[in-house]
């Protein structure tokens, strides 16, 4: 089993999602939240985390932490076996609860973190779940706007001041700001290596952090290359290409670079059994 890469710091933001096993429901019922959300204040008080935002689906959630210590990892493998535990005491069942180890992704907060809290509390919307963010009860968007009290685990200070000092007209362009995230792009497309959630100068400060990682073969090859080039920068700068120089780049996106043979055949318009062929082929006359 490969596990995730992990790039932890003091004041680092993440956007934490954690799966339930073979896609069952890791809330079955309302009490099954309420447990989950009084171990998420404990764990923000315990490892100092600020939580900006979360949502709580059926079989997965979401959050968006701050940390001020090194203390993710110690404080999700606390948060998610604590919660196993109480989940298997109260449905008497018995083994893993969650998918494997949980995943982060390192945020840059200047670029960022303002549209990771907009995607985490338009999940429900997303998934057809409810028509409008308000009416999920178990997200921060109620929270954030005030609708109902603020929890003891969230903090809403800064996403509201990204929009007004006065607190009423923050609310107001808060909750504009995610409506009109419904039809958004989505924040994903700048994702790199399935770690990093930032612009090339945000990527780039962390590619010294994980040097040698290439090798460690425990990680996930899209994660051992932290400053790869984006695909755009491997095909667009070389748009006089001929076929078979096409071909070595998509060999060299993936290969060495850690690309999915989807991800490329999006990029290049192809149906992705091409780029296995091709790829094959070129296996071919290797050996």
């Amino acid at each position: 089993m490969t596990r995730p890469l992990r790039i932890e710091f003091s004041g680092a933001f993440y956007h934490v999602t954690s799966r339930g096993n073979e896609r069952k429901d890791v809330f079955r019922a309302d009490h099954d939240r309420r447990v989950f959300l009084d171990l998420l204040g404990r764990c923000c008080v315990r490892f100092h985390w600020l939580c900006h935002a979360y949502c709580l689906m059926d079989n997965h959630y979401h959050l968006i932490l701050e940390t001020s210590d090194i203390a993710l990892s110690r404080g999700m493998r606390h948060l998610n076996g604590v919660y196993t535990q109480k989940f298997n005491w109260n449905h008497k069942t018995v083994g893993h609860l969650f998918q494997g180890r949980y995943k982060a992704v390192l945020i840059e907060k200047e670029t960022h973190l303002l549209e990771a809290c907009r995607y985490v509390v338009l999940n429900p919307v997303r998934a057809k779940m409810v028509p409008a963010p308000g009416e999920w009860e178990w997200s921060s968007y109620r929270g954030t706007c005030g609708d109902v009290n603020q929890a003891n685990y969230l903090t809403t200070e800064w996403i509201l001041q990204q929009f007004a000092e006065t607190h009423k007209v923050a609310i107001k362009r808060y909750r504009q700001f995610v409506k009109d995230g419904i039809d958004a792009p989505s924040i994903w497309e700048d994702l790199r290596c399935q770690t990093l959630l930032g612009d090339e100068g945000f990527v780039h400060q962390f590619s010294e952090a994980v040097k040698g990682v290439e090798n460690v073969f425990e990680i996930p090859k899209a994660q051992r290359h932290l400053s790869v080039p984006s695909l755009d920068q491997i095909f667009t700068n070389n748009p006089k290409l001929s076929k078979r120089e096409r071909n070595e780049l998509i060999r060299e996106a993936v290969v060495k670079h850690g690309y999915t043979e989807k991800a490329v055949a999006d990029f290049l318009q192809l149906h992705y059994s091409r780029i296995s062929r091709i790829l094959a082929e070129r296996e071919k006359t290797i050996t």
